[in-house]
């Protein structure tokens, strides 16, 4: 299979590749420029089912096939903590097209092996440990982090290396961010409550969540910091070297509408990938 070599130069405006310390860990996330769909889906729309031409998700799929130079590994994503193991790529579909398990992360330690997670406002988690013999990716929504995916896709990075969380980085990449992100008391209490009392009691102490007012029908509501959350789960797991998303402006899928699909800001809508792998 052919590959073109991965690069900033190569990428379409707007996708990110992140950076790993050893050379055999390969990551690339899409945005939504560079393919060929059509509105709402345009134009880099990679999950098909949700109403794209899926001629047109097809496409998109080859194109990110040709980029990387193997077979994709997609997930049926259900905003829980299952992980799935990449063994054997299936090569009747290696766009992709199919999902290979239900799981909101994956991971492998055999080379050519793509882990692929899709998001459009949930945090995509990259994963892998400073040697380079073990990689994962996680799809953390509100209720998967607060679930415990990313704690679970470590463990079993960790198992599969043969090392500890202290030997393992992570890139989080674009997601709805702390400025854009309302919530309600069932989010808090996913996260165990920790520190924000009712609006009328003050902001609280969490600093993750932010107190934004009061909904038509009373409801206290809150700006969630999801990236943030991310970041305290991780170090909480023992992993201190954590990149990329830091909650600015610049990583918000909600408000970057030109190189980022959001669910939040419009339900019919594509999707992004983030992808990891190991060369050889």
């Amino acid at each position: 299979m052919r590959r073109a070599e991965v690069t900033s130069a190569t990428l379409p405006a707007g996708w990110w590749l992140p950076r790993f310390t050893s050379p055999r860990v390969a990551a690339l996330m899409t945005g939504r420029q560079g393919g060929v769909g059509l509105s709402p889906f345009d134009s880099f729309n990679l999950k098909p089912g949700i109403g794209d031409d899926d001629r047109a998700v097809l496409a998109n799929r080859q194109a990110l096939l040709d980029r990387v130079g193997r077979p994709l590994v997609r997930l049926d994503q259900v905003h829980g903590v299952a992980v799935h193991e990449v063994g054997e790529a299936s090569l009747e579909d290696p766009q992709g097209m199919l999902p290979q398990a239900v799981a909101d992360a994956c991971v492998t330690d055999r080379p050519g092996r793509v882990c692929e997670i899709q998001v459009a406002d949930c945090l995509p988690v990259l994963m892998a440990d400073r040697r380079g013999r073990a990689v994962a990716a996680a799809h953390a929504g509100w209720r998967g982090l607060a679930g415990g995916v990313v704690e679970a896709a470590l463990e079993r990075l960790c198992a599969l290396a043969g090392t500890g969380p202290e030997d393992v980085e992570a890139w989080l990449g674009p997601c709805i961010g702390p400025a854009a992100f309302e919530v309600g008391a069932d989010v808090i209490a996913a996260f165990g409550g920790a520190g924000v009392g009712p609006l009328r009691e003050g902001a609280g102490t969490n600093p993750r969540f932010r107190p934004v007012g009061r909904d038509p029908a009373g409801q206290d509501k809150w700006w969630a910091d999801l990236p943030g959350l991310g970041r305290d789960r991780l170090r909480a797991a023992g992993l201190t070297a954590v990149g990329g998303n830091d909650g600015t402006a610049g990583w918000c899928t909600h408000t970057n509408a030109v190189h980022c699909f959001s669910y939040r800001r419009s339900p019919r809508t594509g999707r992004m990938s983030a992808l990891i792998w190991l060369q050889g």
